[in-house]
């Protein structure tokens, strides 16, 4: 890449603390030479974001076939949506059509992939052996366990994953972190928004607010330390609280990743490969969750510390 393209480059990227290897290394490149083609022939983000979510769709439909080549298929259109899910924000950040909607659309195109990836290992596995007990079907029980690691688990994964990433930004640089939403101003901007005329971007609002208002359960201490600093500082943190809690923030961002979807693909690739399905969900619900376990009681722990700081009468400058 020459100098312009090295610039434009870097702008694509939200910030190097929060990449992940994987996607320095093969998704971030591609993706940006991907969005250079958008722009270059006037393509929109969300098309982009679009298009992923029907790449996902049919890589979760592949793999509810057990033949290995339509597995093979599948893991190939998975990565191809999870290059489209870089190569939209890429392209919103260099052309400047970054959107709230173009980003609740990016944050829902994950879901759908997922949606599907469980209801193909539910179908997959139903009438297959249990493990350890082979007299019995998995049965309703894989259904289940889909349905618990889906909707809940998973969910809460992301969701506190993405907010310790868009937290994390914001105390770098507020500009950077202006994904770092509340749910207080969520809710006043779902009330101000008529149904008229704003019937999809007002349901995309109601379940946006829960969104933000699961982030917020999920952090009390933080929730307690923002409030405090912004109450303390207005609007001005002072650059010696933003550096500390940075560098107490930054070795989490790597729990952060591992919670995001290139762990989760790899592990997919491999529960395919021997066609071992349930592996995933165990994946899922055990090393996954003690990893969010402690990313969490890590995080909060941050924030319990500069709060009493604060509250003891410490003056951050």
């Amino acid at each position: 890449m020459n100098e312009t393209d090295k610039k434009a480059y870097n702008a694509s990227i939200k910030s190097y603390d929060t990449e992940e290897f994987i996607d320095l290394w093969f998704y971030r490149p591609l993706g940006f030479h991907c969005a250079l083609f958008f722009r270059n022939r006037g393509i929109h983000p969300n098309i982009v974001t679009i298009a992923s979510i029907l790449l996902g769709i049919a890589a979760g439909i592949c793999f509810t076939q057990e033949n290995l080549r339509w597995n093979i298929l599948g893991i190939l259109l998975l990565m191809w949506a999870n290059l489209y899910d870089s190569t939209d924000g890429q392209l919103a950040r260099i052309t400047g059509q970054k959107t709230r909607w173009g980003r609740i659309l990016d944050g829902f195109a994950g879901d759908v992939w997922f949606f599907f990836i469980y209801a193909a290992i539910a179908i997959r596995t139903t009438f297959e052996p249990i493990p350890f007990a082979p007299q019995y079907e998995w049965g309703v029980l894989i259904w289940i366990l889909c349905s618990f690691a889906g909707f809940w688990v998973h969910g809460s994964q992301c969701q506190l994953a993405d907010y310790y990433r868009n937290i994390h930004l914001f105390f770098i640089n507020e500009n950077n972190g202006n994904e770092f939403d509340n749910s207080q101003a969520q809710r006043k901007l779902f009330k101000e928004t008529t149904w008229k005329g704003n019937f999809f971007w007002k349901i995309f609002l109601h379940f946006y607010v829960a969104y933000t208002e699961n982030q917020e359960r999920m952090s009390p201490k933080f929730q307690q330390m923002i409030k405090i600093v912004k109450e303390r500082y207005k609007g001005d943190i002072p650059q010696q609280l933003r550096n500390e809690f940075r560098a107490g923030s930054l070795p989490l961002m790597k729990y952060t990743n591992i919670l995001t979807f290139n762990s989760r693909f790899i592990m997919l690739w491999f529960a395919l490969l021997i066609q071992q399905l349930w592996l995933y969900l165990f994946f899922e619900l055990v090393i996954l969750m003690a990893i969010f376990t402690y990313m969490r009681y890590r995080h909060e722990r941050l924030s319990q510390r500069i709060t009493d700081k604060i509250e003891n009468g410490y003056e951050y400058r």
